[in-house]
């Protein structure tokens, strides 16, 4: 089940916030379609915030067409965006695992190795020559 976690200085809406986490739980599998979210109560009792919030969250998800609302039962996914890559994500994520690691005890805080990946995703796959991400997603 997918647990919510709030950045608090982060300048994203939090209910989007709740969607991106929702869309990254799809992508790499830890979520799929069939399962239900956790109950708005639940959700807002634990991140003390409004479940109105939850409510935006949840219903930008069935707009998209990645949740469906069961009056009395609860949200459940519907959608799926894990492509083909799912398979080799496992490995992926351990070689990762590995290199934060290696990061840290490099001395490399939180802010640091964020700002590493971010600037190296930027320099690498924005790049000319480089698939865009709208091309990225047509092709799966």
């Amino acid at each position: 089940m997918i647990e919510f976690v709030l950045d608090g200085r982060s300048k994203v809406a939090t209910y989007m916030q709740l969607v991106l986490q929702v869309k990254q739980a799809l992508r790499v599998g830890i979520a799929q379609p069939g399962d239900q979210l956790p109950k708005v109560r639940e959700v807002a009792r634990t991140l003390a915030i409004n479940p109105n919030t939850v409510l935006k969250a949840y219903r930008e998800l069935e707009l998209e067409g990645l949740a469906e609302g069961r009056p009395g039962v609860g949200t459940f996914l519907v959608g799926d965006l894990a492509g083909p890559s799912l398979a080799h994500q496992a490995e992926l994520r351990e070689e990762l695992v590995a290199w934060l690691h290696r990061a840290q005890a490099a001395g490399l805080g939180r802010e640091d190795i964020a700002a590493l990946i971010d600037t190296t995703l930027r320099s690498t796959l924005d790049r000319p020559g480089s698939p865009s991400p709208r091309t990225v997603r047509e092709h799966r």
